[in-house]
């Protein structure tokens, strides 16, 4: 992607083309990693029968949901630094929506903490509930404000955003939205079909199966509209053909993987499919950063966006030197955890309500404890 955008256009400097790179592969991070853990957010109220097996959903993703949310505030973080004026002219005129889904991380990861410190059935569903719209919100609207970045917002003189909230819904924008709802459902009842036993195992790989077709059809869709609307705004050739292709074709074989049994090659699929999305989104807007509905001459680019020179060379060096080590320790963490979760033995204490539980490892397991909290 790097040797395609430095061929492109060699007016722009080294070191504003190497971070918008940087940042695309940050959000293709965190759609993928982050996107299986709202997909399994999601699957709460889809396959999920009783508080066990919410349980064992939920401690799936448990070691590893906050460092997956870690890509999230490096991508902003890089964003500010690197160009702050997108971050000024995006923030402020995507502040609801961003507003909304910083709220439903928010409520998710108390959630993630807090449903085990009681053991009441009430207090558990309540919990429950805000595990799942705290992922589904964020699912929804990250397509929604990667739909408008790509079709344009009403963008005036010194990057100012004259529109209001009502101008980020409208059908293409939605269409996105459901794309990526979609697509990190469909990630996380995979994840979930890896990382569980038995009948909820079953369950989460019939939720799959089912949830592909759709899948399919939108990002169908949603690439196909992309396509007319780069044309629209002027911007065509900068996607080889090669990168939508292979994120329909990726998502399209999931149901089959699926039904051969195939679940490790069906996950390599769907995130596949994701990182090509975002490969797509980024290569439709190089080398702008947000495109202006008013005038090209108002578009965020990474020359007018970017911050100076020895800003971004320093940012360059610390990334070089830091990235690595990150990269080795979410790995390891995964590693660790890398074993699947059967349902535990439930311990009857008064009927209707949770009894205490004991962790059952299976013979795949790493025999790491059964943990109640969300954290790692």
């Amino acid at each position: 992607m790097a040797l395609i955008l430095a061929s492109v256009n060699s007016a722009h400097t080294g070191f504003e083309v190497f971070w918008f790179v940087i940042i695309a592969i940050l959000w293709s991070g965190y759609f993928v990693l982050e996107g299986f853990d709202f997909g399994v957010g999601i699957m709460l109220g889809v396959v999920a029968r009783d508080d066990l097996d919410r349980r064992v959903l939920i401690n799936t993703i448990g070691p590893v949901w906050d460092g997956n949310e870690v890509w999230l505030l490096v991508a902003g973080g890089a964003t500010f630094a690197a160009f702050p004026n997108w971050y000024a002219t995006l923030f402020s005129g995507f502040y609801l929506p961003l507003f909304l889904i910083l709220a439903a991380l928010i409520f998710r990861g108390v959630a993630f903490e807090f449903r085990s410190k009681r053991a009441l059935g009430a207090w558990r569903v309540a919990w429950d509930h805000a595990i799942f719209w705290g992922s589904l919100i964020p699912a929804l609207l990250w397509g929604v404000a990667f739909a408008n970045i790509l079709r344009g917002v009403p963008i005036g003189a010194n990057f100012a955003y004259l529109g209001s909230f009502f101008n980020l819904l409208n059908p293409y924008s939605l269409l996105g939205g459901v794309t990526t709802l979609l697509l990190f459902s469909l990630h996380g009842a995979v994840f979930a079909s890896l990382k569980t036993t038995d009948d909820l195992q079953a369950r989460a790989a019939r939720a799959a199966k089912f949830l592909a077709p759709a899948a399919t059809l939108a990002i169908v869709a949603f690439l196909a509209w992309t396509y007319v609307n780069a044309h629209h705004t002027h911007n065509t050739g900068l996607v080889p053909p090669l990168v939508p292709i292979l994120t329909i074709a990726s998502i399209a074989v999931v149901g089959w993987l699926l039904r051969e049994r195939l679940n490790g090659w069906a996950f390599v699929a769907t995130a596949v499919g994701l990182i090509c999305l975002v490969a797509t989104i980024f290569l439709n807007l190089y080398p702008r950063v947000m495109v202006s509905s008013i005038s090209p001459a108002y578009d965020l680019t990474i020359g007018n966006a970017a911050s100076a020179p020895y800003t971004l060379k320093v940012m360059t060096i610390v990334a070089l030197i830091f990235t690595p080590l990150v990269l080795l320790y979410q790995g390891w963490s995964y590693w660790v955890f890398r074993g699947r979760l059967s349902r535990p033995a439930q311990r009857g204490t008064e009927p209707g309500a949770p009894g205490p539980v004991e962790p059952v490892p299976t013979a795949a397991s790493d025999n790491s404890p059964l943990t109640e909290s969300g954290a790692s």
